[in-house]
């Protein structure tokens, strides 16, 4: 997780500062929305990643011949 990432989730907990009347459990759940969504964000990030890595290492020729010589 990134700078970026862990700016956001402060974002989220500034906007609701100590005086108002939001509940702890509203709070707690507005934390989470944002930590769940960085994260999907993150393994979808990855999931694309592995994705591409998994298309160049492929060698579609590689096994397809057997040299014998007698």
């Amino acid at each position: 997780m990134d700078i970026a990432n862990i700016s956001a989730a402060l974002s989220t907990l500034s906007a609701y500062d100590a005086g108002s009347s939001v509940s702890p459990s509203s709070l707690a759940y507005a934390v989470g929305t944002e930590v769940l969504s960085q994260s999907l964000a993150l393994s979808e990030e990855l999931g694309t990643a592995m994705v591409q890595m998994m298309e160049h290492s492929v060698n579609p020729g590689l096994g397809g011949n057997i040299d014998v010589y007698v």
